[in-house]
């Protein structure tokens, strides 16, 4: 059986190889054959005169190697049914928002915005969003360090939104083949760096089989055994680290050939001389007791307390969200037995927060892509996530006074970075909480949530978390509109307004991260650290209402508000900004195509629930 397996490994081995190269000549068709610009120039300057440069560091466009479409790795990477399905890279990555960056509408809307405010910053964006586009030059940074600002809009992308992942298509996210070439240093030694997608892809042939570069993963096939896959690969430590995720998971303000395209303002009003920090998911992590061991000793800082136990070293990002399959038949590649990977097999889900816009994906592009199946699973995921491992909610009555009940409701984060984290736009969490009588009556609420409009009551008492970026304007930062509509230039930014959003277990605050407009007491055994929880308290007014009173509250999460949504329809328009096939010169008839982006996204919001928060964690209490 093993000899067999061996003749088959080689014959699909050579028949990849031979795909390979026909995918690499059709490549080598459309990229110059020219090395980075930034090994050469470690900081990519652009000539003096030429457009600013808001992606000059790391690898640049014109790889020697062009990066492979996922579709070549699906050749065994992929299984269309359970248990293959459920556990193989392909289908599982297939409906991630890493396999759907590029297709995501809010991402589109959101460029558009960018764009008007920062005219030629969408490559900036691009670069996160398209691997394969970006280095093959077709956003704004071309393959010979010219730069064209109105490839920042997209519209010299190659391919379609509902196009298979084939070897055109450069809508097809966060790749198989990115990835599995990042590298830790640059090809002269340059430091890893974790903020703006500034990664180092390996450009070199590969000592272990093929021409190409090197797949790095988690996997060494010691001499003497099995010889590894049938193309190229490397044994690579980095890709299982947190550090790996930094690079996408911490985003600034451009770092841009003319310096920081916009510099972070304290609450005083100092200018901090720092990148205005628009995520900083990794740094979060980094900074909690999840985090890197080194960056704890650094502090001289024990890791454990006695109420805070140590965390191991594997709690990485990888080890939440890429969970490991329990099936005994996994395996990570349609050529080997099933069950040759049980118990060690990361799957490729990269599940995170994001239920809504999965669903969003599926109702626009899932019928032709054929990726309805993947959707549902990513949308499962997510909502596992959301539900069972992100938060702990508990409710205490602490007494009733002159016909008031005061309950205290505490939230406890679960997860290795703030709650939430992530892109701020538009993305929060609230309690709701109510009261309701022995016969079922509603005689209270905090946090009230309209599902038919969307719509979020401001009462006295609600708390949301999440954190308000702004511009600040000589005394303040401000977020709003004199009329009161709330403002989302996230390239314009230069402050935060509020941050409340819990921090995770023993997190270290610094100036980047620090709450704002909100307090997070000291752990009592780890004054350096913040507490992983919130507390509110509620006075809830029982107004001789029939005993007992239940109080339930619900901790809601929700991806893009209606505030966020309307803004970016209602700057499409007082913008002018043209319709997709206008601003392209297109005749697409799936996607925008005659609306506006903005105008799209809107749309589908109206039309997929609106972004229905998720309930993370309820809990109740009686008042008797």
């Amino acid at each position: 059986m093993h000899r067999v397996l061996l003749k088959l490994c080689w014959v699909v081995g050579i028949w990849l190889l031979l795909s390979t190269m026909v995918v690499m000549a059709d490549e080598q068709t459309q990229l110059m054959a020219y090395h980075q610009l930034s090994f050469s120039e470690p900081l990519g300057k652009t000539p003096a005169g030429a457009a600013t440069d808001f992606t000059p560091h790391g690898t640049q466009p014109g790889l020697n190697f062009g990066l492979m479409p996922a579709q070549n790795c699906a050749n065994c990477h992929a299984g269309f049914s359970p248990p293959d399905s459920d556990n193989l890279p392909v289908p599982t990555w297939a409906g991630s928002m890493m396999a759907n960056a590029t297709r995501d509408p809010l991402f589109w809307a959101a460029l558009d915005v960018a764009n008007n405010d920062v005219p030629g910053v969408g490559d900036f964006c691009l670069r996160c969003h398209t691997n394969r586009g970006w280095y093959r030059g077709n956003a704004a940074k071309k393959t010979n360090g010219s730069i064209d600002p109105f490839g920042a809009t997209g519209c010299q992308l190659q391919g379609a939104l509902d196009a298979a992942d084939n070897g055109i298509n450069d809508y097809s996210g966060v790749t198989c083949h990115f990835c599995h070439r990042v590298e830790q240093t640059g090809p002269q030694g340059q430091a890893l760096m974790t903020n703006n997608a500034n990664t180092w892809v390996d450009d070199q042939a590969c000592v272990n089989g093929g021409n190409g570069p090197c797949r790095k993963g988690p996997y060494n096939y010691p001499d003497g055994t099995y010889s590894g896959p049938p193309h190229e690969w490397a044994y690579s430590e980095f890709i299982q680290t947190g550090q790996f995720c930094g690079a996408c998971h911490n985003v600034s303000s451009p770092d841009t050939s003319n310096g920081f395209a916009k510099t972070l303002i304290d609450t005083d009003g100092t200018d901090t001389g720092l990148a205005m920090p628009i995520e900083r998911t990794y740094d979060e992590w980094l900074n909690s007791r999840f985090g890197d061991l080194i960056f704890r000793d650094s502090l001289g800082e024990s890791l454990v307390t006695d109420d805070i136990p140590a965390i191991a070293e594997t709690e990485s990002c990888q080890s939440c969200h890429m969970d490991n399959s329990t099936d005994v038949l996994a395996r990570a590649c349609s050529i080997r037995d099933q069950g040759s990977r049980a118990g060690n097999l990361p799957i490729h889900q990269f599940a995170g927060g994001n239920a809504w816009m999965p669903a969003v994906l599926k109702s626009a592009y899932g019928a032709a892509l054929g990726r309805e199946a993947a959707f549902d699973r990513t949308q499962l995921y997510a909502l596992d996530m959301l539900q069972n491992r992100s938060a702990l909610v508990e409710t205490q009555l602490n007494g009733v006074s002159n016909g008031i009940a005061q309950v205290q409701v505490k939230v406890t984060n679960l997860t290795g970075h703030k709650l939430p984290t992530g892109y701020p736009e538009g993305r929060r969490m609230w309690l709701n909480v109510q009261a309701r009588d022995a016969n079922n009556n509603l005689i209270w609420e905090s946090g009230a949530y309209d599902p038919a409009t969307a719509v979020l009551t401001h009462d006295s008492q609600i708390k949301i978390y999440e954190t308000l970026q702004g511009i600040w304007d000589g005394s303040q930062c401000v977020t709003e509109e004199p009329g009161g509509r709330k403002l989302f230039h996230f390239m314009l930014n230069n402050c935060v307004a509020k941050d409340n959003r819990i921090p995770p277990l023993g997190f270290i605050s610094n100036i980047e991260m620090k709450p704002v407009a909100y307090s997070y007491p000291a752990n009592p055994q780890h004054s350096a650290e913040l507490v992983n929880w919130d507390i509110t308290n509620y006075s809830i007014p029982l107004n001789g209402a029939t005993l007992p009173v239940i109080v339930t509250a619900t901790l809601n999460y929700q991806t893009a508000s209606k505030e966020y949504i309307d803004f970016l329809a209602t700057e499409a328009v007082n913008n002018n900004l043209p319709s997709e096939n206008a601003l392209c010169n297109r005749n697409l008839t799936v996607g925008p195509a005659n609306q506006t982006r903005g105008a799209y996204m809107q749309s589908l919001w109206q039309n997929n629930g609106r972004s229905a928060p998720v309930a993370m964690g309820v809990s109740q209490v009686t008042v008797n």
